[in-house]
């Protein structure tokens, strides 16, 4: 091999690596600027229960198993949702999820696992068409115009939910719920890396979600959105 060739060899190399420390540079740094602004903005139980005008509570859905039942992180999820909700944070709970087949159902799940506790159907919406945490949380303004939310997810979550929220220009407090260790939490915080730099750009350029609609206003009768 020439000595111009490995001079060649040796600079792509540079410069590979040089783009390369870049690129991960930019990664963890929107990770780190996603989580800060979304961080700034959870709280305690307790400190939700002073918030004033709250429109309502978002429980964000998760995997419910093949027999019907949710899984341990959205059992979870609904369990501090119908804390704040009886603790009186807000009069509504919107419970989004995946029903985009008709063989798969987070939000009928979700809906009853919140009446079996002693909240009135009418105060639970369902926003069928949340399939993902930017989807339910555009829908949430656009769909049920709520300007005032408290998020409930676990924390690993709530930081992206809370960062979309903010870029709304929606007023939003979260509140986590990690009452268990989860199975396969490492892969999912490695995942949520490249989550938080998607939802970083699509928080920019805000594009439409897989389905919009009439709106359906969270302070009237969540019986509106059942199936």
């Amino acid at each position: 091999m020439s000595v111009k060739i490995r001079k060649i060899i040796k600079r792509t190399f540079i410069v590979l690596l040089c783009l390369g420390v870049l690129c991960a540079g930019a990664v963890f740094g929107i990770n780190a600027y996603v989580k800060h602004t979304g961080g700034e903005l959870m709280v305690t139980p307790e400190y939700a229960q002073t918030l004033e005008d709250v429109d309502c509570i978002i429980v964000l859905g998760c995997q419910v198993r093949d027999d019907g039942t949710p899984s341990d992180m959205l059992r979870d999820r609904l369990e501090r949702g119908i804390e704040l909700y009886f603790a009186g944070v807000a009069p509504k709970i919107i419970m989004s999820g995946d029903h985009g087949q008709t063989e798969y159902d987070e939000v009928n799940t979700m809906k009853q696992y919140a009446i079996d506790a002693g909240i009135p159907s009418d105060d639970i919406f369902m926003d069928h068409a949340g399939f993902s945490t930017y989807e339910s949380i555009y829908r949430a303004k656009s769909i049920f115009e709520a300007d005032n939310i408290v998020v409930v997810t676990q924390e690993y979550h709530l930081y992206r939910a809370l960062y979309i929220a903010d870029k709304f220009g929606i007023s939003a407090h979260g509140v986590a719920c990690d009452y268990n260790i989860y199975a396969g939490q490492t892969m999912r915080e490695v995942r949520e890396i490249l989550a938080r730099n998607k939802d970083f750009l699509t928080s920019i350029f805000k594009p439409e979600p897989t389905y919009l609609g009439e709106a359906i206003p969270v302070n009237g009768n969540g019986d509106l959105t059942n199936d």
